[in-house]
């Protein structure tokens, strides 16, 4: 599994990234991880609101800092 956290490193993308992280572990998923902070890496992304969490190519969270208990929700198999 490939997960992306999509932001230019305010507060809220770092925020969404550690929750990511902590949902990935929680689960105990075998899954990268990265951190897209550059302006033309998120726009080749197609990516219009930050923050944002893609996984394997599909955006599943925009524009919002969701909970653990709901990244966990989502990236549940």
């Amino acid at each position: 599994m490939e997960i992306k956290v999509i932001g230019e490193g305010c507060e809220k993308c770092d925020k969404l990234y550690e929750n990511t992280c902590l949902a990935v572990k929680e689960l105990g998923l075998e899954a990268s991880i990265d951190k897209v902070e550059d302006l033309m890496d998120i726009v080749r992304l197609g990516v219009m609101t930050t923050p944002s969490v893609m996984m394997d190519g599909k955006i599943i969270i925009s524009g919002r800092v969701p909970k653990v208990k709901e990244i966990i929700k989502l990236l549940n198999p």
